[in-house]
């Protein structure tokens, strides 16, 4: 179980890191996005389109209790998170993108998250309570606003915030493992092999349809690689803030297992990936092209 005082801790830690990524950005930020909107399509297309699916289909795949498919469906229907950008920046890929895409997620997040969880859970005749969802997303754009308030009055402030806040997503995993992985071992223990399967699958296979499918748009590599690690890393910690603030005791912890096993294998998962972009890497694919995409 997480007690009062780690809820707190979570709920500090989830604060910084959205006040982090509110200090990624700028108006001009919302004002290129506008601008490129091919850019926008892609990432709400791989965001809430790919990976809804996927979880989609692996909870229609495999034989889990209805609390593992809740934490799958909720993990699979996430932004991107910030750690995306972290390793777009170690694979030489499109860093501007990388955030774009991050950026256009997360805002899109609040209309687009219950929107695909109400579609899938209705298909699986599953029971997700969206009211508190929405609220729970509603209120992580408070830190977001605060962020970039704080990167337009002092731009040294903000690149602090945002340092802090990125490494702390890091920081985040490590303190799911040390708090939740040992309270919950018989659990994990006693999980049926289908639980791993899906917390390693959503990322394995997001981040593979998302690279063939920039492939298949004919994208720079640099950005095809941008575009598969943004969609296969989702945001963990706000699922796991989503899970904490919407369901309540053994319930909870059940639903909270895709997403605090997700958030560990896709650390693992990324940075595989990222060697493997990087011996790819050419000095040819080092000069991208003069628009983003």
């Amino acid at each position: 179980m997480i007690g009062a005082f780690e809820q707190a801790i979570l709920a500090l830690m989830i604060f910084a890191i959205m006040l982090g990524m509110g200090a990624s950005l700028t108006p001009r930020d919302f004002y290129l996005a506008l601008r490129r909107p091919y850019g926008l399509a892609i990432g709400v297309v791989s965001q809430y389109g790919f990976m809804p699916l996927i979880g989609f289909l692996l909870v229609s795949l495999l034989t889990v209790p209805e609390t593992i498919a809740v934490g799958i469906l909720i993990m699979s229907c996430m932004p991107g998170g910030t750690t995306s950008n972290i390793f777009t920046y170690f694979s030489k890929g499109n860093l501007a993108l990388s955030v774009l895409m991050t950026v256009t997620s997360t805002v899109a997040g609040v209309v687009m998250i219950p929107i695909v969880l109400v579609f899938y859970a209705t298909a699986l005749d599953l029971d997700i309570p969206r009211e508190n969802i929405i609220a729970t997303l509603v209120l992580l754009l408070v830190p977001v606003a605060i962020g970039m308030v704080l990167r337009k009055i002092n731009a040294n402030v903000g690149a602090v915030t945002e340092f802090f806040g990125s490494a702390l997503a890091l920081f985040f995993i490590a303190f799911l493992v040390v708090s939740w992985i040992p309270r919950n071992w018989k659990f994990l223990l006693e999980t049926t092999s289908a639980t791993y399967i899906a917390s390693i699958g959503l990322g394995v296979f997001g981040i593979t349809i998302g690279y063939f499918f920039a492939r298949a748009l004919r994208l720079h590599p640099r950005n095809a690689r941008t575009v598969a690690l943004e969609t296969g890393i989702q945001n963990g910690p706000l699922a796991v803030a989503i899970i904490v603030f919407t369901f309540a005791g053994t319930e909870a912890q059940a639903v909270m297992a895709v997403p605090v096993l997700y958030s560990l294998f896709i650390i693992i998962i990324a940075t595989l990936v990222t060697f493997i972009f990087r011996r790819a890497n050419t000095a040819a694919e080092q000069k991208l092209p003069d628009s983003l995409l």
